[in-house]
């Protein structure tokens, strides 16, 4: 491996993707067979700044040019060798957030990230204009905000866009977006995969007494769709990446991408019917559907594949914290006996236990929400719980399985949506994540929440940076109408194994009826956040 790897970089034919994630920068190199061959990072943290969540331009510019110094030093280490040529590059970064530029170029306001709750009031008039979910995360949104709150800046933006889509206009020179991406801006009309006219009108009208010289369209960037070309790395470009002067001008580069987008590709999830489900923190799930939600429902927010097809995601804020948590006491007991703690171990018992469980947790309730969780309509800081009746079966594998159920339940409420209202068809399901490490276990439970076959790879990619390395590689390796989801099928994941569990009836009418105590203790978890 290490000879190829050597040639492949030293004749320039390696693939790179870089994502900026909300706590780190992570560059991934890629040869032709997908395998990863370097690696580099940078850690960064966003700042406070009069109220608002923002990162600088010298912490993005200065974190792009660590990340990839970080990657040279890890390929030269390895291979003796310096890169020079690159075959491709895609750059993707979280999604959202707000960037403005006037007509020279400069940023108009700092930097606005999806982190940002101050958009409420414009994400629900939009969201009741367009009949359409707006999530106050969206850029539109936040430019709205801006334009409801009188902000001297507006009038004079010739150009907004996301932070992938910035890195991108400045390496290139073009003002372009990958359609996963754009579907993080404003919506995105699945049969034209390009931002909805009939609602940019709309919006156009709605601050048409407000007389700015622009019209919304011309301050967008272009929308791309995956194996299209953004452009080429200019010289200025180079050197923004490279100070180093070693990396040549002139690789292609593949449109911008959102971490959803990077994803879905690095599970292999772009298929219509597909979906992943990405478990740590927080959760989320995502699923490929033929055409969008045909009602409004404000706990989804519809995106798209990096192809342009609809996806429908849940997001939950809660997820492990309060899981870990509980392990973390099963840790301190162990101390306590005297009994060296293997963290592993402990992890594996519990939860494999958990399984001993009755169905339905034996009416134990557990609440996991360290956030609010707005899926279920507790937007303030939230209060863990664990809850039982005097006649409850209390036992170690029911209050396990408690907190497990509890750590989807949110989720299964939003897609509960999906599934049983609006009738989407999911015909494979895949699981990636911290609740998944304990093979078999976070996996059946998420079988039994969504009553449907879930998979986890073997083999896990190094996530969005890796997914944006092969949409990078796909831009320059597709054949003739070949699409991403074919492409990722034959030439990317084809040979993987995985797991794949499919509900057992038993355990998905339990979650059913833990999900009926769920919805009831709702009173429960209010009077803890307003008396605690």
């Amino acid at each position: 491996m290490g000879m190829e790897a050597r040639e492949v970089i030293a004749s320039g034919k390696a693939v790179l993707g870089i994502e900026f994630g909300s706590t780190r920068i992570k560059a991934v190199l890629i040869g032709p067979d997908h395998e990863v061959i370097g690696l580099g990072t940078h850690d960064w943290e966003n700042r406070l700044v009069d109220g608002l969540w923002t990162y600088t331009l010298d912490d993005i510019w200065g974190g792009l040019q660590d990340c990839y110094a970080s990657l040279n030093k890890d390929v030269e280490g390895k291979y003796g060798v310096t890169i020079k040529k690159l075959a491709a590059i895609g750059f993707s970064a979280m999604m959202h957030g707000y960037m403005a530029f006037d007509k020279d170029g400069k940023l108009l306001i700092p930097f606005r990230t999806w982190r940002n709750t101050n958009t409420g009031k414009a994400a629900d008039e939009l969201t009741k204009l367009f009949n359409f979910n707006m999530p106050m995360r969206w850029s539109t949104s936040h430019l709205y905000q801006c334009i409801l709150e009188n902000m001297d800046h507006v009038s004079k933006v010739d150009y907004y866009t996301t932070l992938a889509g910035y890195i991108t206009w400045v390496l290139t020179g073009n003002k372009v977006i990958g359609v996963g991406d754009a579907a993080g801006m404003f919506p995105i009309d699945p049969k034209t995969r390009d931002f909805d006219s009939s609602m940019i009108g709309k919006f156009d009208a709605l601050v048409a007494d407000r007389h700015y010289p622009w019209k919304l369209r011309d301050i967008m960037p272009k929308v791309l769709v995956a194996g299209q070309q953004a452009g080429i790395l200019t010289e200025e470009g180079a050197r923004k990446l490279d100070p180093s002067g070693m990396l040549e001008a002139g690789i292609p580069i593949c449109p911008p991408e959102g971490d959803a987008g990077t994803g879905m590709v690095a599970t292999n999830s772009c298929e219509v019917t597909t979906g992943n489900v990405s478990a740590g923190t927080s959760v989320f799930a995502m699923v490929v559907m033929k055409e969008n939600m045909k009602n409004l429902h404000t706990e989804i927010d519809m995106v798209t594949t990096p192809d342009g097809a609809p996806v429908a995601m849940v997001h939950c804020n809660n997820c492990t914290s309060d899981l870990n948590a509980w392990v973390g006491i099963f840790r301190e007991f162990c101390e306590q006996m005297g009994i060296e703690p293997d963290m592993n171990r402990i992890f594996s018992v519990l939860y494999n236990h958990a399984l001993d469980g009755d169905p339905d947790c034996g009416n134990v309730l557990a609440f996991n929400y360290f956030s609010g969780e707005p899926v279920t309509g507790f937007n303030e800081e939230g209060r863990p719980l664990i809850v039982r009746r005097p006649d409850s079966k209390f036992s170690l594998a029911n209050f396990m399985r408690a907190n497990l159920y509890s750590s989807l339940a949110a989720l299964k409420i939003g897609l509960d949506i999906l599934l049983k209202e609006e009738h989407v068809e999911v015909t494979k399901l895949m699981g990636h994540g911290g609740l998944f490490k304990t093979r078999g276990v976070g996996q059946s439970i998420l079988a039994a929440a969504v009553d449907a076959p879930v998979t986890v790879m073997d083999t896990a990619g190094e996530g969005g940076a890796w997914g944006m390395a092969v949409l990078a590689q796909y831009m320059i390796s597709k054949e003739e109408g070949e699409t991403l989801p074919q492409y990722l099928d034959s030439k990317v994941f084809a040979g993987q194994t995985g797991t794949t569990i499919a509900p057992k009836k038993e355990d998905v009418d339990g979650f059913n009826r833990f999900i009926e105590m769920y919805r009831k203790g709702y009173p429960i978890e209010r009077a803890a956040v307003d008396n605690m």
